[in-house]
């Protein structure tokens, strides 16, 4: 056998190797891939939903992980005794969705302010709520409150939204 033919035959045998390892990573990929999306990947997802986002989905959004975004409704404010927990409404221009939080709200807390509560919805015998383990308040130097009866429009709250997540 000759020199040539020896690195020819070389050559071939190095990139079978390496066709086959390159296969075999690719396998190995897609087997972990079907794993990660057959695991119930979409439990750890957080949807961003308006009220009427909300409502619109129905049983879709009872036990889902929500960050609820809108305006706190005036009047709807309850605290419960104690102060360490807090009753209250969020709305946007078409829908109402009433939260309970059992933490004690920011400082800035506080009627017709942009709010996102991250949580999930129950069903009660009494009717639907929203319970959040996360309230914030829009602080940024950019919001400007709404003018009183002025509607708010899911553009708008997407934007504020997104404003508080780049705060965090």
């Amino acid at each position: 056998m000759s020199a040539v033919t020896q690195a020819a035959t070389a050559t071939a045998s190095t990139r079978k190797k390496t066709r086959l390892f390159m296969v075999g990573a690719f396998v190995v990929a897609g087997i972990a891939f079907a794993i990660i999306a057959a695991s119930g990947i979409n439990e750890n997802l957080v949807y961003y939903w308006t009220p009427t986002d909300l409502h619109g989905a129905g049983e879709k959004a009872f036990g889902a992980t929500i960050r609820l975004g809108g305006m706190v409704a005036p009047g709807s404010i309850v605290r419960k005794g104690g102060g360490s927990g807090i009753e209250f409404d969020v709305k946007d221009a078409a829908g109402v969705v009433h939260v309970k939080s059992n933490g004690v709200p920011p400082q800035m807390f506080r009627e017709n302010i942009g709010v996102v509560v991250e949580g999930t919805m129950f069903h009660g015998p009494t009717g639907n709520w929203f319970q959040s383990n996360r309230l914030m308040v829009s602080h940024n130097n950019e919001y400007r409150a709404p003018a009183k009866g002025h509607p708010v429009d899911k553009k708008e709250l997407e934007k504020l939204m997104k404003s508080m997540d780049e705060g965090k």
